[in-house]
């Protein structure tokens, strides 16, 4: 694989892994939080990274693995590494105490409050977001190896959905420190779990890259993909805003998305 796809497949983790850094800075500055933007924008990227996932990697790892196993073989890893994915992230989730899960959406209001829950949370919460983080770096990482037309919606979108998280993130660091400082550096610290991640995924996977791997990683990716939009977030888009708005976006995120892999045909 040549280097410079692998630079651009860094350069594209650390963009979206930084953007919770713009949440951050959105709680630290803001008087209020746009609910309606951020509902909208979690619905599109939700959007984007369902579509990308059925439409666009699913097949391409089935197709991938057809060369090798038959169609019937094939089917059964595609499916397989899917749901390993989606197992993946799950217990990722399921390991995290609710009170300091960062998908538990904040408003920047919160940042006046007086709540003694949140200030438990601190420093607990900049390393569960972390541990997130994560497996959404190999994510992005594994896309942009693949090819730009689903990297760069998909780094779209993961960046989006850390913004929410950058908010989540530094409210309770801000009420256990009263330092907005300390919120801001501690939840960009956070987002270097992504590049992290795709570091792990390139000394750890590239040495052995086969068009096999290729394939079996694509599906793991979507599993991925599908958990974060259906358990993280449309919840979120809920919680932030109006019903329609989020389904609103999620259409948005799909057309988008379809007309994008249309032009590189």
């Amino acid at each position: 694989m040549e280097h410079q796809t692998i630079l651009i497949a860094f350069i594209m983790t650390l963009i979206a892994g930084l953007s919770t850094g713009i949440g951050s800075l959105i709680a630290l500055i803001a008087k209020h939080t746009n609910t309606n933007f951020l509902s909208f924008s979690l619905g599109l990227s939700a959007g984007v990274m369902i579509y990308v996932s059925f439409m666009e990697m699913l097949p391409t790892s089935l197709q991938t693995l057809t060369a090798d196993f038959g169609e019937k073989t094939a089917t059964l890893y595609t499916l397989l590494a899917l749901f390993g994915g989606i197992a993946l992230i799950a217990l990722i989730d399921f390991l995290v105490p609710k009170s300091s899960n960062p998908h538990e959406m904040h408003a920047v209001e919160e940042m006046k409050s007086n709540n003694s829950r949140l200030k438990h949370t601190g420093i607990v919460t900049a390393i569960t977001i972390a541990i997130h983080n994560f497996p959404e770096g190999i994510a992005t990482f594994m896309s942009g190896l693949n090819s730009l037309e689903i990297a760069i919606p998909i780094t779209v979108a993961i960046a989006i959905h850390n913004i929410p998280e950058g908010i989540a993130v530094s409210v309770p660091i801000y009420h256990s420190t009263g330092n907005r400082k300390k919120a801001f550096w501690l939840s960009f610290l956070s987002d270097l779990a992504e590049p992290v991640g795709a570091l792990i995924a390139f000394l750890f996977l590239m040495p052995y890259w086969t068009p096999l791997l290729n394939g079996i990683v694509l599906s793991v990716v979507a599993g991925i993909m599908i958990f974060i939009s259906l358990d993280e977030l449309l919840p979120s888009a809920e919680k932030y805003g109006k019903h329609h708005l989020c389904i609103i976006g999620v259409v948005t995120g799909m057309i988008i998305m379809a007309f994008s892999l249309y032009l590189f045909i």
